[in-house]
């Protein structure tokens, strides 16, 4: 019998109809013989709606508020799919991240993950339930909520899989696996049907939508195998895994877009040593990551730094 962890994202939990379909396929996988682990986001758009709230409210709401605020989009799907898949005679339990000891550090809206406590998931996986994680949250040493940054439960799936050491991790999407390009911007892009962690890593940071880049920095550390598939067919997905003889034959794997990025110019700087350390170490300490780094020639002694960060960090 083997272990799997599933994650299913926002729109594949959008409606009623789509959870009651998600349901279906945990209950097949289930009877395939499998412990299953699912992993949810909240019903695509409310994540969005609930900031939206927040912002309406105030100018710069409270970080430690709105991570309580958003974090229960995550534990609305999951209560909703534990309904479902009780109602269809299958024994079933949902956890928050509290209640699983999922630890984060303080920095709230994108906290990073310490450790993860399983003890509960296995003694219900031992009892025959279908175990049912509300994704993107956390908990930190205080007891807070936390929230570890848009599109983490991808995060949140593979550290689990990784505390859990799961045969599998499988991604479900509105796409059936990674391309070599945004297929909606280029029609011809082909389905890959496997992928390195490197190239998977480089493509996630460089604008590939399909995981987010700490998801694949995690299961590359932990050697979590990787599956990214299609919650609306049974189409095989891509497998995300470690290289292999066949991959180095290939020159280049994809080419992606990132539509998001801001660009700051710090104008006017002294060009001395140990001023960029200055200026990129609080931001690194917020969390934020930078992307590009460009410095203009020094002209009488100042330059100009620029550089790019993500649009929802500015």
């Amino acid at each position: 019998m083997g272990l799997v962890v599933q994650k299913y994202g926002g729109t594949s939990v959008g409606s009623i109809d789509r959870i009651k379909a998600v349901a279906d396929r945990v209950v097949r996988a289930r009877d395939g013989g499998n412990r299953i682990v699912v992993v949810v986001s909240a019903m695509a758009g409310e994540t969005n709606r609930l900031f939206k709230l927040a912002s309406e409210l105030s100018q710069s709401p409270n970080a430690r508020e709105t991570d309580v605020l958003v974090a229960t989009g995550e534990q609305v799907s999951a209560a909703l799919l534990a309904i479902r898949l009780q109602s269809m005679g299958h024994p079933t339990v949902s956890f928050l991240a509290f209640q699983m000891n999922l630890t984060t550090d303080s920095n709230h809206g994108r906290a990073r993950i310490k450790s993860v406590q399983c003890d509960r998931v296995m003694r219900s996986l031992d009892d025959g339930k279908i175990v049912v994680v509300a994704g993107y949250q956390g908990v930190n040493p205080d007891g807070d909520i936390t929230t570890l940054g848009r599109g983490a439960s991808d995060l949140t799936a593979v550290a689990l899989a990784a505390a859990l050491k799961a045969d599998a991790c499988e991604i479900y999407t509105d796409v059936d696996g990674v391309y070599t390009a945004d297929p909606n911007v280029c029609p011809k892009a082909k389905k890959l049907g496997r992928i390195s962690y490197d190239e998977m890593l480089e493509m996630a940071g460089l604008g590939a939508k399909v995981l987010q880049t700490r998801s694949v920095e995690l299961a590359r550390r932990y050697n979590v195998p990787l599956v990214v598939r299609s919650s609306f067919s049974e189409v095989e997905g891509t497998w995300v895994g470690q290289e292999d003889q066949s991959m180095e034959d290939v020159l280049v794997s994809g080419v992606t877009l990132d539509q998001n990025q801001s660009k700051i110019t710090v104008a006017g700087v002294e060009d001395r040593p140990g001023l960029a350390a200055k200026i990129f170490s609080p931001i690194a300490d917020a969390g934020i990551v930078v992307d590009m780094i460009i410095q203009n020639a020094s002209a009488d002694g100042r330059t100009d730094m620029t550089f790019t960060i993500g649009r929802e960090d500015l």
